[in-house]
């Protein structure tokens, strides 16, 4: 029997094989799990169709971009004869266009990498190690549990599940069920039980299985967090991180779609954080724990399998409120954030033909907001394109607008241009989607716009 590689959510076409959990030649039972597969939207574990043997395995661990019904493994059933399914290849199951895609696609994804793998954060000699964000996130929560008593982890599925985009996996085994808890599907009462024991001087890491889910909870994060501190006349501290998948994942349609960046960053008393690359998203993570207020950790789920180069060493922090030029040129300004950088940088190239070198900014922290290097970079370029998933409409972008025109009115050769998500609900259909979101070739545009390379 061949086992398959399944479709294990609606929209899923390719997976990656994370990790195998049984070897060549070993005993399974129905429902034993196989392996851990990474969807667009999760990692998620592969159950074995019958009982019988694992005769033997076709894709190795590592290998991404499976076509889904792609044969993974063969398992010899008990009375079945063997056959020449057993010396089948993906390759001889897949179409050549498809492996010529998933070609294209690591190849993209390499020169992205390299961008934020050249990234120097400070001078220190790291321990560096090429792992995903997802692991990154992991590793920063572990080691600040390690190293205070006081920090937990609460939220749906955190605990026997590892998470519903595993990056909590191993955390209950490591920790306990006293500081790794599952909660009910109720994210009004577990944000409210979190925001308490931080009063009482725990420090809780809450996760929300996406931010969509933090509108149930919206006023504990806004009247209770954001406003303790103020209302309490400097007495009560809400040291919390609320983090979790934010924006648009793939077709999962306009109710689990929005990006929060604009809601949260307009309360006072909250810091927003929007990391774009594993290795700001272990810093950036960790300093929030350290914070004694309250952090809106917004995380991007196409992100979670992105890989980049990340220090070892759980001293490794990135300061909150400090931006981070990944591309330095001179002839325009590019400010984004989050998913918003990925789409900047595979714009690159095609700006880059024009003749055209731009400052790269990724602001990582949305609010405090680093605009000493804004306002830097602007004066250089005299240019300003903004690119951001939200929508346009009083968007965070709008406010970085006038924050720019404000400072370096002087300064700036062409308007101001911003390249934002269309002012629609999220539509579920994959075609509308990408018109939904900022394109290549809308900031391609915006780019030839302030430049005057129409």
């Amino acid at each position: 029997m061949n086992i398959l590689l399944p479709a294990l959510s609606p929209t899923m076409e390719q997976g990656n094989l994370v990790k195998w959990l049984v070897k060549e030649g070993q005993q399974v039972n129905s429902g034993d799990i196989l392996a851990e597969i990474e969807t667009d939207k999760a990692t998620m574990e592969l159950e074995s169709p019958d009982d019988g043997i694992i005769q033997k395995i076709i894709v190795e661990e590592g290998a991404e971009n499976i076509s889904v019904n792609s044969p993974i493994a063969v398992l010899k059933v008990e009375g079945e004869d063997e056959d020449s399914s057993s010396n089948l290849t993906v390759e001889e199951k897949s179409p050549k266009s498809e492996v010529n895609i998933s070609k294209d696609i690591q190849s993209t994804s390499v020169n992205i990498r390299s961008v934020f793998n050249n990234q120097v954060a400070d001078d220190k000699n790291w321990n560096e190690k090429e792992i995903t964000m997802r692991e990154a996130l992991n590793n920063a929560i572990a080691e600040e549990m390690e190293l205070d008593k006081d920090v937990f982890l609460l939220g749906e599925e955190v605990a026997e599940y590892d998470g519903a985009y595993k990056v909590t996996q191993g955390l209950l085994d490591k920790f306990g069920s006293k500081r790794v808890l599952d909660t009910p599907i109720s994210e009004h009462g577990f944000t409210g039980l979190a925001i308490g024991a931080a009063m009482a001087g725990l420090k809780p890491i809450c996760e929300f299985m996406t931010f969509n889910f933090s509108m149930q909870a919206i006023d504990q994060i806004i009247n209770s967090a954001a406003k303790s501190l103020y209302m309490s006349g400097g007495e009560i501290n809400v040291p919390i991180v609320f983090r979790g998948p934010n924006g648009a994942a793939a077709r999962v349609a306009a109710q689990h779609s929005q990006c929060f960046i604009s809601w949260y960053s307009h309360i006072p008393g909250l810091i927003v954080v929007a990391p774009s690359n594993a290795r700001d998203a272990k810093g950036l993570l960790k300093s929030s724990i350290r914070n004694p207020n309250p952090v809106i950790f917004l995380e991007h789920e196409l992100l979670y399998k992105e890989k980049t180069n990340v220090p070892s060493e759980n001293n490794f922090l990135i300061p909150l409120g400090k931006a981070n030029v990944i591309n330095e040129g001179s002839d325009l300004t590019i400010i984004g954030f989050s998913m918003s950088v990925h789409r900047i940088l595979s714009a690159l190239p095609e700006i880059q033909k024009l003749g055209l070198n731009p400052d790269i900014i990724d602001l990582r922290s949305i609010k405090p907001l680093d605009e000493e290097c804004i306002y830097q970079s602007v004066k250089k370029t005299n240019r300003v394109v903004i690119v951001e998933d939200g929508w346009g409409n009083t968007s965070f972008g709008s406010h970085l607008s006038y924050l720019i025109q404000s400072n370096c009115f002087d300064y700036l050769d062409s308007e101001i241009v911003k390249v934002s998500g269309k002012d629609v609900p999220m539509p579920y259909a994959e075609n509308l989607e990408a018109f939904a979101l900022p394109t290549k070739e809308e900031i391609l545009s915006a780019v030839q716009k302030v430049t005057y390379k129409n």
